[in-house]
């Protein structure tokens, strides 16, 4: 068995009170909450907050706890004689416990030494690759799992609004319980593969949009391509290279009936192979303007002096 320092993990003295201890967990799931914090390792850290606070909570379970004394978080330990009489039969009674179920036991009555203890099933982390097509809509996917039991496969639902990187937690589908523990959980690490057209900023669509220098002079209504089909694009006179024209609400579904934004990137593009009337135009254009782009704007004319 391993032992875990719920002390440490709610950073308050081997000799805190009720309230200072309750105190210390609620400021930690407070900060750790997996809809609070958006840190890899948020959820861990609040569920070992829970861990902790569910043992040193109770002053039985508490007890019993400080009876370990205090040694190297994740070391592998032996309990007391008292243990081994109210959980197991011997030495082997504790082997693949964890320490947290034996505690959460202990309040449901003490056990006879040929009672067993239940044991929680094993948790698996694994990854899926789904298109934006499916974060956007929702899909269903078969996933192929290797566990202790062998390989088996599953059929698992993709909820609309998935993002790249989000966990999703599959309950009661990890490893099986034994002596009647529940059932284990899956963790499954989204990623999205790369889209031909769009790229995904959490629930923001991003596309380059390639525009004629006429088009971005004057304006356009340009047709351009959505996730759910092409729409008409307005696009304002003297718009430049690197603009960002958004069409609200045209992104990724967020999965709360709202959706991000989707964002044209504005690329400017000239043709390679001019006809002999093109070049005219252009070349009239070209006498005619008294446009600059190299030239800053406010920057007075040097009158004959080079600019540095």
């Amino acid at each position: 068995m391993k032992y875990k320092d719920y002390y440490a993990a709610l950073g308050v003295p081997r000799d805190a009170d009720a309230e200072q201890i309750k105190k210390a967990y609620r400021k930690l799931a407070r900060q750790h909450h997996p809809d609070v914090s958006k840190a890899p390792d948020a959820e861990a850290r609040f569920k070992e907050a829970g861990e902790a606070y569910a043992t040193l909570k109770d002053p039985e379970k508490r007890a019993a706890y400080d009876q370990l004394g205090r040694r190297p978080a994740g070391e592998e330990f032996a309990p007391p004689p008292q243990w081994r009489h109210d959980f197991g039969a011997d030495g082997q009674g504790f082997e693949g416990v964890d320490l947290a179920d034996l505690l959460a036991a202990m309040g449901r009555g003490q056990r006879s030494a040929r009672e067993p203890v239940p044991v929680r099933g094993r948790d698996y982390e694994t990854s899926i690759r789904i298109t934006l097509e499916d974060a956007h809509r929702g899909a269903s996917v078969n996933l192929n799992l290797a566990d202790d039991e062998g390989e088996r496969a599953l059929e698992v639902t993709i909820p609309p609004g998935v993002t790249e990187g989000q966990k999703l937690r599959l309950r009661g589908k990890g490893g099986k319980g034994s002596n009647g523990g529940t059932d284990g959980d899956i963790y499954l690490h989204i990623t999205l593969a790369a889209h031909q057209v769009f790229r995904p900023d959490h629930h923001d669509l991003y596309f380059d949009l390639a525009l004629t220098p006429w088009e971005a002079a004057l304006g356009a209504d340009v047709e351009v391509p959505t996730l759910d089909g092409p729409v008409l694009l307005t696009v304002p006179p003297g718009t430049h290279s690197g603009r960002k024209l958004r069409l609200r609400g045209r992104g990724l579904t967020d999965g709360r009936s709202g959706r991000g934004d989707l964002y044209a990137a504005v690329r400017i593009d000239v043709p390679a192979h001019l006809t002999e009337r093109e070049r005219e135009l252009f070349g009239e254009l070209a006498k005619t303007s008294h446009f600059n782009p190299r030239e800053p704007a406010g920057r007075e004319k040097s009158h004959g002096k080079t600019a540095v």
